[in-house]
């Protein structure tokens, strides 16, 4: 899954990093600080993860891309814009 959230600082980055981190459904993340964009893998519920990181982080959380993968391993892509403040 792919977010978009406001990262303008380093010490945002490493708040996003540590949120992350203690989420313990998600096996893997990358933040992308100059393109403000979050990527998560695992498995977990999209909506959840965008809300909790959102509360956390008390800024806008945009759901840009969802992959998902099929019972076995194909790769089945759903694309639905979600705001989550």
């Amino acid at each position: 899954m792919v977010m978009r959230l406001n990262l303008d600082c380093h010490a945002c980055c490493r708040k996003v990093r540590r949120i992350l981190l203690k989420m313990k459904e998600i096996e893997t993340h990358l933040i992308e600080k100059q393109q403000c964009r979050v990527s998560v893998c695992g498995r977990f519920r999209p909506s959840d993860v965008a809300i909790k990181l959102g509360r956390k982080m008390n800024r806008r959380v945009e759901i840009l891309e969802i992959q998902e993968f099929g019972a076995n391993n194909e790769q089945v892509d759903r694309q639905q814009p979600m705001l989550t403040s």
